[in-house]
């Protein structure tokens, strides 16, 4: 899914435009217990809860793809199995979540193998959206839609103490000991099945979502949802530096690495108008070195590499690998940030021996805080 997609979906999150038809819940303690379960009408829902979990349900679609928001598809044995888990979800989508058994069978399955240690609230919701036609003008036309999008939306929330304090009494006009109580709190994982791809119903795929990029819950989608997770996007950066780094060896130095960073800048930017982010594959990767003036035979290691750590025709996101907002320069003790579109500004120089990070300043220097001069604009003020 892309981020019109996403937006899509979530357009509907309102109590004037959703159209859940039913919402279904599982409060779960930390020895891993059921201790409620709710199946509700979800339009029958007091007001001010129905926004709670409207609000719930907008998180479990927030971030940026290729981070927190990761489209996944089934391998092939999972549609194929009688038992696999896409064909299981499927089989929670066609009954609208109204299947108890089903339902028991799903939660069993996210107890069995979500490792949150604490209180937790699993969330389902089903909705039915009449998808309208586009316009040639880009109007929605809800008159003459021709099909249908059944799907799931899950959420699973922490539910955790408030905190102790004092609390003003309006019935007794006091200070007294606030009474704790059990708060559900944001979503931390969830999905959307199956996944809205052009626009459209594709069982094939899902949507996961993490609240934490870098912390993905690889026993829940493979054990509950049956995909296999791409690398998280801090795994994909380090994952791109390293190989860049052997396959580079001796000749991984300043100026080819920066021109690598400048070259990746300019596709993200070529990209930004897009829906979906920027997928780099082994063809796309050799593209980049081969402009940025990597040698051939490096090349062929770079590619052997992404090959074994990230897989064989699979990609990582252009803005997971490289930050358009800064470039960085470190050393043990000096760390140096950059504009990324004047990166020119920074050089290195073998002097006497000793190599030299070379910065060009101009008037405007400050140290700590406090505008300094500089030695050009002292010789200028002598000159003058």
């Amino acid at each position: 899914m892309n981020k019109k997609e996403i937006s899509e979906i979530k357009k509907r999150f309102t109590k004037t435009k959703c159209s859940f038809t039913r919402l279904c819940g599982c409060y779960v303690d930390a020895d891993k217990q059921k201790r409620l379960t709710l199946k509700e009408a979800f339009l029958g829902l007091p007001e001010e809860e129905m926004f709670k979990y409207i609000d719930i349900f907008r998180k479990t679609l927030s971030g940026s793809i290729g981070k927190s928001l990761l489209n996944m598809e089934f391998p092939m044995e999972e549609e194929t199995r009688e038992d696999g888990k896409q064909r299981f979800l499927m089989k929670l989508v066609e009954s609208k979540l109204t299947d108890e058994d089903l339902l028991d069978q799903f939660y069993d399955k996210v107890i069995e193998n979500y490792g949150y240690p604490e209180n937790y609230f699993i969330i389902l919701t089903h909705d039915a959206y009449d998808i309208p036609t586009i316009t040639s003008d880009g109007v929605e036309n809800f008159d003459a839609s021709d099909y249908v999008y059944d799907y799931i939306l899950c959420s699973i929330c922490p539910v955790s103490l408030t905190k102790p304090g004092l609390c003003y009494n309006a019935e007794t006009n006091n200070i007294q000991d606030r009474i704790r109580d059990w708060l559900v709190g944001a979503p931390t994982s969830g999905f959307l099945f199956p996944a809205f791809n052009d626009r459209n119903m594709d069982i094939h795929s899902l949507l996961y979502y993490s609240k934490k990029s870098d912390e993905l819950d690889f026993v829940l989608t493979e054990k509950v949802l049956g995909c296999q997770l791409p690398l998280p996007a801090k795994s994909q950066k380090e994952t791109f530096n390293n190989i860049v780094e052997e396959a580079l060896g001796l000749d991984c130095d300043y100026e080819v690495v920066k021109t690598i960073h400048e070259n990746l800048t300019q596709m993200i930017a070529e990209n930004s108008e897009e829906p979906a982010p920027l997928e780099l594959g082994k063809p796309e990767m050799t593209k980049l070195l081969q402009k940025s003036g990597v040698e051939e035979e490096e090349i062929e290691t770079f590619e052997q590499r992404f090959d074994e750590t990230v897989g064989e025709n699979k990609v990582l996101i252009a803005d997971n690998i490289t930050s358009t907002r800064k470039f960085e320069v470190c050393t043990p003790d000096v760390k140096i940030q950059v504009n990324p579109e004047r990166a020119d500004l920074v050089e290195t120089k073998v002097i006497d021996g000793v190599p030299y990070l070379m910065i060009e300043i101009n008037d405007m220097v400050e140290v700590n805080g406090i505008q300094v001069v500089s030695e050009l604009a002292k010789k200028t003020q002598e000159e003058e």
